[in-house]
């Protein structure tokens, strides 16, 4: 089994949710860092392991940035990573396999269910050896105790419940 070590500098976690239901806010996490066991012939001994420095959001607005470091969100001060472990891979296409894991946000571990498509493994131009990894997932973000909200006139909400989420990842054979 190999050991991959992800590329924090081609790496991203990037998210979007809903607002004042009529548009979608997107965002990043440009610090993510980790390992990945991986084989293409060997997918069910895979594992993935990576950790998200919550600092390192972007939305491109800076007070909606700080807004999303308080309390009412991710409480930074107090929790500063976001957590993902795996527990067990299948593959269900060519390079296609469901990632089942341990997502933890705020202190709060809760199961999820990855999607995630495989790339290479490629060797650079630089000599390393790479591999491209993309997951996406949706969580409710009040699993994760992140439950602020201001109602609307039309018994709306202003925030949404379900956060989409795409990781794209670039690791290194180590």
């Amino acid at each position: 089994m190999s050991k991959w070590k992800i590329d924090p500098d081609h790496s991203v976690a990037a998210f979007s949710i809903q607002h004042m239901m009529i548009a979608h806010v997107h965002g990043q996490f440009n610090n993510i860092s980790g390992q990945i066991y991986f084989d293409p012939d060997k997918i069910a001994s895979t594992s993935f392991e990576f950790t998200v420095d919550v600092s390192s959001i972007i939305t491109g607005i800076k007070k909606r940035d700080t807004h999303l470091k308080s309390n009412d969100f991710f409480n930074q001060k107090k929790f500063p990573k976001i957590k993902f472990m795996s527990t067990g891979v299948d593959k269900t296409g060519f390079n296609i396999c469901k990632v089942k894991g341990n997502l933890t946000i705020q202190g709060i571990t809760k199961p999820i269910v990855i999607d995630l498509h495989f790339f290479g493994p490629i060797k650079s131009p630089f000599g390393e050896t790479s591999m491209g990894f993309t997951a996406k997932t949706t969580v409710n973000r009040e699993d994760f105790d992140m439950t602020w909200n201001e109602p609307m006139e039309n018994s709306g909400y202003m925030v949404g419940r379900d956060v989409s989420i795409v990781i794209n990842i670039e690791a290194d054979k180590v």
